[in-house]
């Protein structure tokens, strides 16, 4: 069975509410965090994704599978650049970056079908 990452992203953004409301400054420090690290710098903001997406895969991340898939989908990244990110992940995790990898392909082609469809 697949993983829906549309889904999950959804559910987590959701369950995110909260959390943005009873605890702001930690949200607002983590938010603040994310844009420092991801703008564009010596490395493009592109590669940075390919980066996050690959910790994903190796820590065993689904939210972070799916909000990086749809960030590098957003940034027109195509297949080939997210394989060889992935093999990255692979080469250095073994066999359970290896299936993670696979979730991650997935959530790309999910977020790749969704753009397609204007969503």
């Amino acid at each position: 069975m697949t993983k829906d990452y549309i889904q999950i992203t959804k559910d987590i953004s959701a369950n995110l509410k909260g959390l943005r409301k009873d605890i702001p400054e930690t949200m607002q420090g983590f938010s603040a965090m994310a844009q420092g690290a991801l703008k564009d710098g010596a490395l493009s903001k592109k590669t940075k994704e390919l980066i996050a997406l690959a910790i994903g895969v190796s820590t065993r991340c689904d939210g972070c599978i799916g909000f990086h898939a749809e960030a590098l989908v957003k940034l027109g990244t195509t297949t080939q650049e997210v394989e060889e990110a992935l093999g990255m992940a692979i080469y250095l995790g073994g066999g359970p970056s290896l299936m993670y990898a696979a979730d991650a392909m997935a959530a790309f082609e999910q977020f790749t079908e969704n753009a397609a469809k204007g969503r």
